[in-house]
C-alpha cells in the first residue's frame, strides 16, 4: 500500500482528479425527465438502490434543487498539516453545470505563489483561467482550472449523482461509530460506462435516520490507493431545504493509522439560490 507516501497536497488534488474522473455526464434531456419525489421512497436494505433514492428525498431532492437554478457560496478550502487555505466564491448554474470560482487566496491548489486573484469559469463547455483579470497562458492552471469547476460542482451535487448512470451498489452490512449504527453501501462505477479499468470506490455510512451520509471511505486509483482508505465526515445544515454539506473533515491514512485531527477541511458559508445567473453573467462583480 502507497499511502503512506503521500503527500497532503498531491493527495487534495488528486482526489479532485478522482472525482472529475467519475463525474455523472448528465444532459440536459435527463434532468427533464426527473420526477419530484412528493412521498419519502421506502428505505430498504435488501435493495440499495432504494437506499441511494432515500439519500436523494432527504437532501432535498434534484427536483427542489434544479428549481433553484444555481447557488453562490464562500468556499474555504484549508489544509491544517500545511496551514495553507485556498478561499473562493463558487458559483454554479444547475441546467449546464456552469461553474465559477474566484480566488482571493489561493495557497494548495490555485496558483500557489502567484500574486495577486485567480478566477476559473467553466461555461459549460470550455474554461477560462484569468490572473488579475488577464487570461492565463500557463497550461497547468489552465487544467487545474478545469479540474476544479467539474470536482467542485460534483462534490456539491454528489447526492444527487450517487444513483447516475453506471453506479454499482452493494449494501455490505452496518457498523457502530459514535453511538450510531450505520447501514454501509459500497457504491464503484461500471467500467464499461467510465471506460476506465480501474475505478473510484466509496464506502457510505448512511444515517437510517436522517438518511444523511455522515462519513464515507474513498480510494484514489490514480495514486495507487486501489481500496477506500481516505476518510470524509460530513456535516449538514438545512439551506433553503436543501441538506448542504458545509463542513467536510478529511482524514488521510498513514502508516500509523489516522490522526485525530483532519489533515483537510473543507467549509461552505453564505450559501444562496437562484441568484439569477447565467453564462452571460456568471462572471458578473469578480
Amino acid at each position: 500500500m502507497k499511502t503512506q507516501n503521500l503527500k497532503l497536497i498531491a493527495i487534495a488534488f488528486l482526489f479532485i482528479l478522482a472525482s472529475c474522473a467519475e463525474k455523472a455526464k448528465k444532459t440536459e434531456e435527463k434532468v427533464e425527465t426527473i420526477v419530484e419525489t412528493k412521498t419519502a421512497p421506502v428505505y430498504n436494505t435488501d435493495n440499495p438502490q432504494s437506499i441511494l433514492a432515500a439519500i436523494e428525498y432527504s437532501h432535498g431532492g434534484w427536483g427542489d434543487l434544479w428549481k433553484k437554478k444555481d447557488v453562490q457560496y464562500t468556499y474555504n478550502y484549508h489544509s491544517t498539516d500545511a496551514n495553507k487555505t485556498d478561499i473562493s466564491t463558487e458559483r454554479y448554474i444547475f441546467n449546464s453545470e456552469a461553474s465559477y470560482g474566484h480566488y482571493t487566496k489561493h495557497e494548495i491548489n490555485v496558483m500557489p505563489g502567484v500574486a495577486g486573484e485567480v478566477t476559473q469559469c467553466f461555461d459549460g463547455k470550455e474554461t477560462v483561467v484569468l490572473v488579475n483579470g488577464t487570461k492565463s497562458t500557463d497550461q497547468q492552471a489552465n487544467v487545474v482550472g478545469d479540474f476544479l469547476r467539474k470536482a467542485n460542482y460534483f462534490w456539491f451535487v454528489m447526492p444527487y449523482k450517487l444513483n447516475d448512470e453506471g453506479t454499482i451498489t452493494t449494501y455490505v452490512g452496518q457498523e457502530e461509530l459514535n453511538g450510531t449504527t450505520y447501514d454501509k453501501l459500497n457504491v464503484t462505477y461500471d467500467p464499461s460506462i467510465t471506460g476506465k479499468e480501474q475505478n473510484d470506490i466509496y464506502i457510505l455510512y448512511v444515517n437510517p435516520e436522517t438518511k444523511l451520509i455522515d462519513r464515507f471511505y474513498f480510494s484514489l486509483p490514480l495514486m495507487g490507493v486501489n481500496e477506500p482508505l481516505i476518510i470524509a465526515d460530513y456535516e449538514y445544515k438545512d439551506v433553503e431545504g436543501q441538506m448542504i454539506a458545509t463542513k467536510r473533515s478529511y482524514y488521510m491514512p498513514s502508516e500509523n493509522g489516522y490522526a485525530e485531527s483532519p489533515n483537510l477541511v473543507q467549509t461552505l458559508t453564505d450559501i444562496t439560490f437562484n441568484n439569477g445567473f447565467n453564462t452571460a453573467n456568471l462572471m458578473a462583480g469578480n
